[in-house]
């Protein structure tokens, strides 16, 4: 019985940028277990090879070494292509590190998507974007017409992306949609000082180093399982009717940073390791009360509790580490 997220038979080929990084990664493994051809593009800034090694005998799967800021570079690889998951992006925490980069990969490279995708004539293109663009809520829960007043480059970037997904849209009636990400953590979750706080919180414990908290640890999250963001992308992908719209991909759970150092500390009998406290970094929104009625009334149903989803995240790094000991 096919799924109802599965896109079985609505697509045939789709392209993953960012196919090596930590959701792309289980995008392009979910595809491919629908059956589908899939082109992954990725330039391995972020994204990981090993991410995709257990697929590599996998004769529906391309590999594409290949940079999303040059045009002429990636276009050819979205020939024949039915759906773009656009993917790829500079990230939240090298934004400070490079704002020039960030705006280079998350406005120019998008456009470049764009661009390629109506050249080759693409049917759906999907959007990833981020939670960042709102800024610091005025009211809650935040919802998708909450105004968009980013406070940092990231979100400034991710909004500029924004905005050429919508005027794609309108001018040429793409069909295109966009996905706000919320701290989404699962396994692949990059565990370096440049990734999620789930995984580098578990990366300290597993070596037996305080966790460190920027702020007081009051700051709420909405923390969303990468299994349900992959479902997010492929329902939307599949649903007629919702172009140019934009969707917050957040689970609902409310979680303080405080709360999940404790649950980390607590999943490894780790708590004698302890909490370090720095000041404030620069940007970061203290709260995130998000929701998620609109993905929901397409049919989007969350299906993994945070406790669960923490657990199988924080036993996948245990296990990734353990194999470079």
């Amino acid at each position: 019985m096919v799924g109802k997220y599965s896109l079985r038979g609505v697509y045939k080929r789709a392209v993953v940028t960012g196919g090596a990084g930590f959701i792309g990664s289980h995008l392009v493994e979910s595809l491919l277990a629908d059956g589908l051809e899939v082109v992954s593009i990725d330039n391995y800034s972020t994204g990981k090879r090993s991410n995709l090694e257990h697929l590599s005998a996998e004769r529906r799967l391309r590999i594409v070494d290949c940079d999303i800021t040059d045009k002429a570079a990636v276009s050819p690889h979205l020939a024949g292509a039915d759906v773009v998951f656009h993917e790829a992006c500079s990230k939240m925490t090298m934004c400070l590190i490079d704002p020039a980069r960030d705006l280079e990969v998350n406005a120019q490279g998008t456009f470049n998507m764009l661009e390629a995708a109506r050249e080759h004539g693409v049917n759906k293109f999907v959007h990833a974007s981020t939670g960042s663009v709102y800024g610091v809520a005025q009211y809650y829960p935040t919802d998708e017409a909450h105004p968009v007043n980013p406070t940092s480059y990231y979100g400034v970037s991710k909004l500029a992306g924004e905005k050429y997904v919508r005027a794609f849209q309108h001018l040429y009636g793409m069909d295109a949609v966009i996905l706000r990400y919320f701290h989404v953590y699962g396994p692949r979750q990059e565990m370096g000082d440049l990734g999620g706080v789930t995984c580098i919180f578990g990366r300290r414990a597993v070596k037996n180093e305080p966790l460190i908290i920027f702020g007081d640890g009051s700051q709420v999250r909405s923390f969303t399982y990468v299994g349900d963001v992959v479902n997010i992308n492929k329902l939307v992908a599949r649903t007629s009717g919702i172009s140019g719209q934009a969707f917050n991909c957040a689970s609902g759970s409310r979680v303080t940073i405080k709360e999940l150092a404790d649950a980390v500390l607590a999943h490894y009998k780790k708590q004698h390791i302890g909490i370090e406290y720095r000041d404030w970094k620069i940007g970061d929104i203290k709260v995130f009360d998000v929701s998620n009625a609109r993905i929901k009334e397409l049919g989007m149903e969350f299906t993994m509790p945070f406790k669960d989803g923490l657990a199988m995240t924080l036993d996948w790094l245990a296990k990734d580490i353990g194999k470079y000991a």
